[in-house]
């Protein structure tokens, strides 16, 4: 049987960016179903208690920027830490993913052009001309996809995957949901495929 990995991001995260590849390749791997599920990150965060990164103590701001180059290291991936375009307003990039998707298409390459155009290249994620050209480029229709993504369908599809990010025990993004067992962070890409290769039972606490 197919497993299923529901994977819930937000477009500006940089630990998305981080752990794409890595999230992309482990579902290869094991002939699983990666489903994209972009999400208010804002929304998860209010019920997690987790504050955007300007608002949070400076050892964490310090130790954040730390963390993504050592991360982007690890993994062999450019990066810049303190990008031209960020903070960003991503929803519509959300959207233009939650539209591929809805459309038939596979979202997965992308995404992948999407993040790295803000975390490598400097590129705002915000201009519609820019998703545009991404969307092209990956092969996809852009102009029927930027049009769904300005729907009501899109909005509500994105604001379902909150919830469900948010029922799912998700604390932040990236957060990837294996038969009902949350990993957040591109740094928990190795335990979700160590639960695939073992077969183990789902660890899902309860209140």
């Amino acid at each position: 049987m197919t497993q299923q990995i529901d994977y819930y991001f937000y477009s500006a995260s940089p630990f998305t960016y981080l752990g794409h590849d890595a999230i992309c390749a482990v579902a290869a791997r094991h002939g699983a179903k990666l489903v994209y599920k972009p999400v208010d990150l804002f929304g998860v965060w209010e019920v997690s208690g987790a504050v955007p990164p300007p608002k949070r103590p400076a050892v964490r701001q310090r130790y954040r920027l730390a963390e993504l180059e050592r991360v982007a290291d690890y993994r062999g991936l450019p990066i810049n830490i303190k990008p031209a375009h960020w903070p960003v307003d991503a929803t519509l990039a959300d959207l233009s993913i939650v539209a591929v998707t809805a459309q038939g298409g596979d979202a997965g390459e992308y995404m992948g052009s999407l993040f790295k155009a803000c975390w490598a290249e400097d590129r705002n994620i915000a201009d519609e001309a820019l998703l545009g050209e991404l969307l092209t480029a990956a092969g996809h229709d852009a102009a029927a996809a930027l049009d769904f993504a300005k729907s009501d369908a899109a909005k509500e599809t994105r604001a379902n995957n909150t919830s469900e990010a948010i029922a799912a025990d998700a604390v932040g993004v990236p957060a990837y949901v294996l038969n009902g067992e949350v990993f957040w962070g591109q740094d928990r890409v190795e335990y979700l495929e160590h639960a695939l290769t073992s077969g183990r039972a789902p660890i899902i606490v309860s209140q």
